[in-house]
């Protein structure tokens, strides 16, 4: 009897509809918790200091003189220039020289190349504070100081990017490589024609984990970067802040906070489902 009534959708629907309201009002209540924050920012942005002191949950009144401000005193237009510079190359290369060195560590037979795998991974392991200081003098031994490859060539290769794809490579069955290896395709062939396809959901997962890391970056700029026109977006945000020490101009900076996460979000926003793709396609190896 009580698992017949059990079954009763009449009995049933009460606790269903019990159990999605919970849900839901548990949903809501983290979503509220996400956005507050986010919220708060961008009404302080969007209003006169002396508001946003008086009524910081206000929504008004409203102007974009604070955003005007923020670019022109920042220099946000250099400064994003820079970072879109770096980013792109950063992650161009990444992708090349993860493609190369995954497809090498996953098809290519050669003497300790599991044991060279290990230690390349092992580099994942090295925090960069501690090679900040070598880097440093690398980069200034080769008078890169100021300039776009001393931003870039240090993180032109990846550990990550190549246990990611190789991963990804091992799915492959051995009997593509075989059929293409009879049609007469070589490994720049089969990597191109066949390989590369086959991974590309793979490919805009790291290429958009490059460019976020590396437009994220904030101590190596710092560290290296001396001419106020060579600032990435990160460190031009600190300088901004240190130029406005009127209390009633504090949302300046942040204005200039909301300018250079916009164009994380729109990547994030264009490319989610491939990084979503992307770092899961290595999960479970067929």
């Amino acid at each position: 009897m009580a698992r017949e009534r059990t079954r009763d959708p009449l009995y049933d629907g009460p606790r269903r509809a019990l159990r999605l309201t919970a849900r839901y009002a548990l949903l809501a209540t983290v979503a509220a918790a996400v956005l507050l924050p986010v919220y708060t920012t961008v009404v302080a942005a969007l209003k006169p200091g002396s508001e946003v002191l008086e009524r910081p949950f206000v929504p008004g009144p409203l102007t974009l003189d604070v955003f005007a401000d923020a670019w022109t005193q920042g220099r946000m237009g250099r400064y994003l220039l820079n970072s879109a510079v770096v980013a792109v190359v950063v992650t161009f290369a990444q992708l090349v020289t993860s493609v190369l060195s995954a497809y090498a560590f996953t098809f290519l037979r050669f003497p300790f190349r599991t044991a060279l795998f290990v230690l390349f991974l092992a580099t994942l392991l090295v925090p960069l504070e501690t090679t900040l200081v070598v880097n440093r003098r690398t980069v200034d031994d080769l008078g890169w100081l100021n300039t776009y490859q001393g931003l870039a060539v240090p993180f032109l290769a990846t550990a990550f990017g190549t246990f990611l794809l190789r991963q990804v490579f091992r799915q492959i069955p051995a009997e593509l490589r075989e059929a293409a290896a009879m049609d007469g395709l070589g490994h720049l062939g089969f990597l191109r024609q066949v390989a590369l396809p086959l991974v590309r959901p793979s490919l805009g997962a790291l290429g958009l984990l490059a460019f976020l890391g590396t437009w994220n970056q904030y101590l190596w700029p710092n560290l290296i970067t001396t001419e106020e026109d060579m600032n990435t977006v990160q460190t031009g945000l600190r300088l901004l802040n240190s130029s406005v020490p009127d209390i009633e101009r504090f949302n300046v900076p942040i204005a200039g906070t909301i300018i250079a996460a916009l164009p994380i979000v729109a990547v994030l926003v264009a490319f989610q489902r491939q990084l979503v793709r992307g770092l899961t396609a290595g999960a479970v190896k067929g």
